[in-house]
């Protein structure tokens, strides 16, 4: 199946597919890296997150967001050595708080408990992003992210991760009750501790895990923050970076103690039963922004998408 998705793909999506499921050596793959930087729509991507601080966020789900074009590219396989992505590392690197956790432009109005203004400030929906983007663009861990790790780790409670937020927000919280957990922040703290060893098997993981699929077993009861597991939840959709199945497989999918849960195995199940006879998936909700990509639209099969689903049933054998 691996060879024909690649056949079928773009050339920023082979290199991808060389990089993350055919484990080639980037050495060895030069000549597809330099065609797939010459794509129009990974210009763009790189075009913007060069200029990382420049857009401000305003909405969490919105795969055009500096970072979640910079994790994008990254996990492509795209590293420092090309300039637009060193420059994005090196705007994040220049700004964080005496806790190590580093900083978005956001404007919370104060309608929300914000300031109403553009400022350097985080959310637990967005300081993790930063800091994943920092070790896959091999950041020093104990020079530049162990710190802010340690302090979000910090705030986590039984149920998973609250809403949280840095002083210069203010009064900020998101629209649910102060005890519930957040289950966006949940998911991607729970991927960052997927590359961090000394987590990754820890009880803190184990116990963000289970959060995440105690909403699943409860879907139809819990919607904490209004985060919703139901009809949309299970659509397929890339790319990776909001709150679906896709993505909340994908992170679960890092960790193998989850890999006989049988609610993760519900999951599995229905991604599967997506799949076609000739092994691709089609997406069933898209993000109208991205409709320049094979992944924006919901007619015919979307390599990238099958990419994201293979990449997550490889983990699990």
């Amino acid at each position: 199946m691996f060879e024909a998705l690649y056949e079928n793909s773009e050339d920023w999506l082979k290199y991808a597919i060389q990089i993350n499921l055919l484990h080639a050596k980037k050495e060895d793959q030069i000549t597809l890296l330099q065609s797939a930087l010459m794509d129009a729509k990974i210009q763009r991507a790189l075009e913007e997150v060069a200029a990382f601080h420049s857009t401000r966020i305003s909405s969490h789900k919105d795969p055009t967001l500096p970072i979640q074009r910079l994790l994008f590219l990254l996990d492509l396989g795209f590293d420092t050595s090309v300039p637009q992505i060193q420059a994005a590392i090196n705007e994040i690197l220049a700004h964080k708080d005496d806790n190590g956790v580093y900083f978005s432009m956001i404007n919370v109005p104060k309608q929300f408990g914000g300031t109403g203004e553009d400022d350097f400030s985080w959310c637990l929906c967005d300081a993790p992003n930063l800091m994943i983007a920092l070790i896959k663009a091999s950041v020093s861990y104990e020079e530049h992210i162990k710190q802010g790790v340690e302090y979000l780790v910090s705030l986590y409670r039984e149920n998973g991760f609250p809403c949280a937020a840095s002083p210069e927000l203010g009064r900020f919280r998101g629209p649910g009750k102060k005890d519930d957990c957040c289950p966006y922040a949940t998911l991607i703290m729970t991927d960052l501790l997927s590359y961090l060893p000394e987590y990754r098997d820890s009880s803190i993981a184990k116990a963000s895990s289970k959060a995440l699929l105690n909403l699943w077993s409860k879907s139809r009861e819990q919607h904490p923050y209004l985060f919703h597991m139901g009809t949309d939840f299970r659509k397929l959709k890339a790319p990776s970076c909001w709150y679906d199945i896709v993505s909340v497989a994908g992170v679960l999918s890092k960790f193998s103690f989850n890999h006989s849960d049988p609610r993760f195995l519900e999951m599995i199940d229905l991604i599967k039963s997506k799949q076609r006879d000739d092994g691709f998936f089609v997406p069933e909700s898209i993000y109208m922004k991205m409709k320049d990509w094979d992944f924006g639209q919901k007619k015919t099969a979307s390599p990238y998408l099958t990419y994201l689903c293979l990449r997550i049933l490889d983990r699990i054998g």
